[in-house]
């Protein structure tokens, strides 16, 4: 056996109030891949940030080749060959996609200037070996695409020559044959010999990809091994404590009469003529590629775009919102799938976060009331199994599954007709998985008429009452979720590959 290319030992970090992380180990060796798993909260986004030198741990030895290396800021572990594709990109939308690769290490002229042409030859070279040389490197990137964008900051980690790559949720937004191009990539990099660390919560892509695991809870490491030795249900119960049977709970909604209504919604752009309805107490799921239009009609639904045909009828009565205030008005909420732009402050605390769209409930005569606040805001981030050292706690400081609750706790606390959830469980652990999803069916048994737009097919299934198939911005057919709906059935819809439809 080689040795490994890089160690942890003993690393220790903490912030005010919280241990994120409490004597780790870590052990990556090289042309394999390890996968950290643990719930959200575990101390692998902690993890990652100390070891690409964005924090410095208060304790612990990192090693590369056996020998101790120090990592006090991000150019320092970039120059020693760590490079990271982290869960939500950061990029700049203002520059071209060439600019985006290359940014910090641009190849120069002999007079010390920018190489242009060089600079957009190299990066058709990498994006070309990565399987996506369809960007052009000329683009500007606030052009492209929520998967598009993430090809990027994959060939901006790939332009170095890195020994140690860590993908942190690297196929969060990205299609199924995106995903195939990306493990293409990460066996070409295991051949190369590279140290790869894979961070996701999709079992199916660790059992694919990884040869190894090391298992975190609670800032704590608690075991590794190898992934051909181990069953998921013995890494599960080593992540959470305890054994997680039942990830989608058993419906007990009463479906009722119809509660939204869409007739021919279309937008020049993004979808044309889609009609459907939403019961009351009924999950409606909405499935389909990247790019066939979901989140965009959800967009326009909550009156982010304005949509340049139909109708949309709630509760019997035509709406028509030119803005989400309108929308919220009207009792129609929108949990985005990107949260860190669209769902969070990250500046201020999680209470104040949660009861921004409720301030009327928690002020009097204009003077907001403090107890009021927290009384409300205690409640859903207990339902919700929110993990946070308090609810002062800054919103930027929680993990990306943590702050996706914050999100729904949001807009659930305004106490709407219909919620939309767009993508709610991406990057959130199995566990936590477990608590939105009997969350979801509590509310629907309430009453609450539920839209839940999701890439996971399983969360799919296992939630929606009926399921809409969308694929370039029409909608294919809506299946009754019953026996005879397989996940083979909804990819080949979403494909173009099968126009056939239940009756």
């Amino acid at each position: 056996m080689s040795e490994p290319l890089l160690t942890l030992t003993g690393l220790s970090k903490s912030f005010p109030g919280v241990k994120a992380l409490d004597r780790v180990s870590l052990e990556l060796y090289p042309g394999q891949v390890t996968a950290l798993i643990g719930e959200n909260g575990a101390g692998k986004s902690t993890l990652v940030k100390s070891m690409t030198g964005i924090y410095q741990p208060d304790e612990g030895v990192i090693k590369i080749r056996g020998k101790p290396v120090s990592l006090p800021s991000p150019h320092a572990a970039f120059g020693l060959g760590i490079t990271a594709i982290h869960q939500e990109t950061v990029l700049f939308d203002e520059l071209t996609v060439g600019e985006n690769i290359f940014l910090g290490h641009a190849p120069k002229t002999g007079f010390g200037t920018i190489d242009w042409s060089r600079l957009r030859q190299k990066s058709r070279d990498v994006l070309s070996e990565m399987g996506a040389a369809h960007i052009n490197p000329s683009s500007i990137l606030k052009e492209l695409g929520i998967a598009n964008k993430h090809l990027v900051a994959v060939a901006r980690a790939m332009s170095i020559k890195a020994d140690i790559v860590i993908m942190d949720e690297p196929t969060a937004a990205l299609s199924h044959k995106e995903i195939k191009d990306l493990f293409d990539l990460i066996e070409h990099l295991k051949n190369s010999g590279k140290a790869i660390l894979f961070i996701s919560h999709k079992f199916d892509e660790i059992y694919r990809i990884a040869e190894r695991f090391t298992v975190f809870r609670d800032g704590q490491f608690i075991g590794k091994g190898l992934i051909d030795d181990t069953d998921q249900s013995q890494i599960v119960q080593m992540m959470v404590g305890r054994s997680v049977d039942q990830i989608y709970p058993q419906k007990k909604a009463t479906i009722g009469s119809p509660v939204l209504s869409v007739a021919h919604l279309s937008h020049p752009t993004e979808f044309n003529d889609i009609s459907f309805a939403l019961n009351k107490g009924e999950i409606l799921g909405f499935y389909g590629l990247v790019g066939s239009g979901r989140s965009e009609v959800m967009q326009a639904l909550f009156g982010i775009t304005t949509p340049s045909a139909g109708t949309v009828t709630l509760q019997d009565t035509n709406v028509d919102f030119n803005s989400p205030a309108d929308a919220i008005d009207a009792g129609i909420v929108y949990v985005p799938e990107e949260r860190g732009k669209q769902g969070v402050v990250v500046d201020l605390p999680i209470f104040q976060n949660v009861s921004l769209p409720s301030l009327g409930k928690t002020s009097r005569n204009g003077f907001l009331q403090l107890a009021k606040e927290f009384t409300l805001v205690r409640d859903y981030a207990t339902r919700l199994d929110l993990r946070a050292a308090s609810l002062s706690q800054h919103a930027g400081t929680l993990s990306g599954g943590n702050q996706q609750k914050v999100v729904v706790a949001k807009w659930l606390a305004t106490q709407p007709k219909v919620i939309i959830l767009d993508e709610p469980t991406k990057g959130i652990d199995i566990g936590s998985k477990a608590a939105v999803h009997e969350f979801m069916g509590d509310l629907a048994s309430q009453g609450l008429s539920v839209i839940m737009v999701s890439s996971e097919l399983p969360e799919i299934l296992g939630m929606s009452d009926r399921v809409v198939v969308m694929r370039e911005g029409l909608i294919v057919d809506i299946y009754k979720n019953d026996d005879a709906l397989t996940s083979e059935r909804l990819v080949m819809a979403a494909a173009g590959i099968n126009d056939g439809a239940l009756s």
